[in-house]
Formats: C-alpha cells, sequence, structure tokens
C-alpha cells in the first residue's frame, strides 16, 4: 500500500511517499481501506516540525480519516466488513475528560497517522459515521467536527439565544457556526476576507466582523451586542487574538480556547478575567461519546461540512501549502482512493 511520511527532518518538503506491506491483524483489530483524510492546522505544525519537535520520525502524519471496514479480527464484535468507519482522535479517549494515556494515543502524533491507502485500528478507535455523509465529508469529523461540538454543546454552557463569537472560517469554526445555528445561537463571526464573511453569512443569520479592516474588533462586538458582550467565544486564533476575545466577552462569560493560528505566547493583562468573571475553558477535541453524541446531533439536521477543497493522494504536499496559505474557507480533504 502507498503511504506519506515525513522523513530525515521537517518540513513540507520532507513529506515523501511511500510503498508500505499490510501489517497482519491482531484478533481485537480492524483493517480499514482509507478513502479520505481531511487537514487540520495541528497536523501542518507536526510537519513543520513545530507541534512536537521531539516527534520520531520518519512519521505517518494526519489524524482524521474516513473509509471502509475491510477486514475484521477474530475477536472484533463491533464491525463487519462493509461498515464505513471514521478514527477516533485519540484511539484510547472513549469516555470522560482527557488523559495522559489519552494524549500518549492520538494519531499523527505521537502515533503514526492515517496519510495512507490503509490502515489497522483497533476496534475501539473505530466509530460509524452518518450515513447520509460521503467519505469526504465525514473524513472532517474526528477533530474538527468534534472539537466545535464539544465547546458548543458540552463546555461553553449556551442556551438558545445566547450569543457566540465565533473567529475566523476554518474548519473548527465553520462547525462551531453549524452547530450555533442548530442550537439556537446568535452568531457573531469574524474573518480577514469579506468574501468568506459572505459566504458564511449566507450560512447563518448572524453579525459579520472583518479583523482586518477594524482591528479593534472587539468594539464592533461590544456595539452588536449592546455594551454587553458575548455569552461565549470560540477562540482559534491563539496568543495575539486572547486579549480581544476576552475583552469581547460578556461578565460570567466563557472564552473557549481551541487554537494557536497566531501563536502560543503573548503577553495579556488577566485583569478583565477577573473583573468580569470570565472562565478560560482549553478545549482539546473529546472523547467518543462526544464523537457519538455529535452523530446524533449531525443525523437529525443533516449538517453537511463545509469542503473548501479535495485534493489527491499524489497532491498531499499541495494540500498542506493550502492549508499553509490560509486561502481555505472550511475543510481541506485529500482522497486517498486509487484513481
Amino acid at each position: 500500500m502507498r503511504a506519506w511520511h515525513i522523513i530525515d527532518g521537517f518540513s513540507i518538503g520532507h513529506l515523501k511517499q511511500t510503498t508500505l506491506n499490510e501489517a497482519p491483524l491482531k484478533g481485537d483489530e480492524v483493517r480499514v481501506k482509507i478513502h479520505a483524510c481531511s487537514l487540520n492546522y495541528r497536523d501542518l505544525m507536526v510537519v513543520k516540525g513545530l507541534y512536537n519537535p521531539k516527534q520520531g520520525l520518519p512519521l505517518i502524519p494526519l489524524s482524521d480519516a474516513a473509509g471502509e471496514v475491510v477486514e475484521v479480527g477474530s475477536l472484533v464484535t463491533s464491525f463487519k466488513p462493509g461498515d464505513r468507519v471514521c478514527a477516533t482522535f485519540s484511539q484510547n479517549w472513549c469516555h470522560g475528560g482527557p488523559t495522559p494515556e489519552g494524549d500518549s494515543h492520538t494519531l499523527g502524533s505521537p502515533l503514526p497517522g492515517v496519510l495512507a491507502e490503509s490502515r489497522v485500528f483497533n476496534e475501539r478507535g473505530l466509530i460509524p459515521f452518518p450515513s447520509y455523509l460521503s467519505y469526504e465529508e465525514a473524513s472532517t469529523l474526528p477533530c474538527a467536527g468534534v472539537t466545535a461540538f464539544n465547546a458548543i454543546a458540552y463546555q461553553a454552557g449556551l442556551m438558545a439565544s445566547d450569543t457566540v463569537l465565533i473567529l475566523g472560517t476554518g474548519g473548527v469554526s465553520l462547525f462551531a457556526l453549524q452547530f450555533a445555528k442548530a442550537f439556537g445561537l446568535r452568531v457573531i463571526i469574524t474573518s480577514g476576507a469579506d468574501e468568506k464573511l459572505q459566504k458564511a453569512l449566507a450560512m447563518v443569520d448572524g453579525v459579520g466582523i472583518n479583523y482586518v479592516k477594524h482591528p479593534e474588533w472587539q468594539n464592533l462586538v461590544l456595539e452588536a451586542t449592546s455594551g454587553q458582550g458575548v455569552d461565549a467565544v470560540i477562540e482559534v486564533g491563539g496568543a495575539k487574538t486572547l486579549e480581544r476575545s476576552i475583552m469581547s466577552a460578556k461578565r460570567n462569560g466563557v472564552v473557549c480556547v481551541i487554537g494557536v493560528l497566531s501563536g502560543a505566547k503573548e503577553p495579556i493583562d488577566v485583569r478583565p478575567i477577573l473583573m468580569k468573571n470570565l472562565r478560560l475553558q482549553g478545549i482539546f477535541v473529546g472523547a467518543k461519546t462526544i464523537f457519538t453524541a455529535m452523530n446524533r446531533v449531525l443525523m437529525h439536521q443533516k449538517i453537511k461540512p463545509v469542503i473548501d477543497r479535495v485534493f489527491s493522494f499524489d497532491e498531499a504536499q499541495q494540500a498542506f501549502s493550502y492549508l499553509e496559505s490560509a486561502k481555505h474557507f472550511g475543510k481541506v480533504v485529500i482522497n486517498t482512493k486509487s484513481n
């Protein structure tokens, strides 16, 4: 089978296509023919050596995939050949909060990832996905979908008619927008491009703010909320946007800290956190039980993930470069099926 590895150093240029032998199955394992993978910013950080500089190489990248079960071990009871499945981000995290053990079993770092034509998983690390979704659409669920659902449905403590501020129009952000709409929340969304804002506002009746034209965008958030601020912020920007997100939140609000697109370290004034009694809630994807709950909502609402562009398996390097360019609206996907 074909696979992509990070070889002899970190960078997109060090991604190389290789050929591997199929691994034999243990009793509790499942062989999946991978049909599609999706990229997350974490994957780009892994490839560039920014996520874990001590990561051993060579490494197959990517954590998110959807495919078809083609073979099951003798002890497997949950799946059969022909089943359509996603891999879970953390192969050992089935319920509850994150644990060190769960952190050590995440796909794409430190475990080998899914950018391959086939892969073997323990059956606990797989989950069926909603039948109305394509493989490409389903491949966007394990990280971006679950992270956004965990923030909106679990961690933010929101109720219908509350207001949520969503930063950006990448994969997590657009999933958050779709879940916010499904739950009856009011949405304010930011982007650096008017075209992206128009696309986002075509999906939901909300307020759009161009943060390039309005660098002090927190003032427009306050204006749009009659000076009160938002109930929750989906904060994917990182250190350089966090302070403005804090200023955008209302008293007793929550800032869901998810991404580090603008960096991970920056001086910050903590006084507004204290004075407004804010909660800063880190979001690290979510357990398999959250994935299961999300699938029920997806089925009920028939939510379709937003895919910007699909690359072929041979175009993996181009897919990473496109993600790095930040031109995408929604998810970037690689189709792994052979021509």
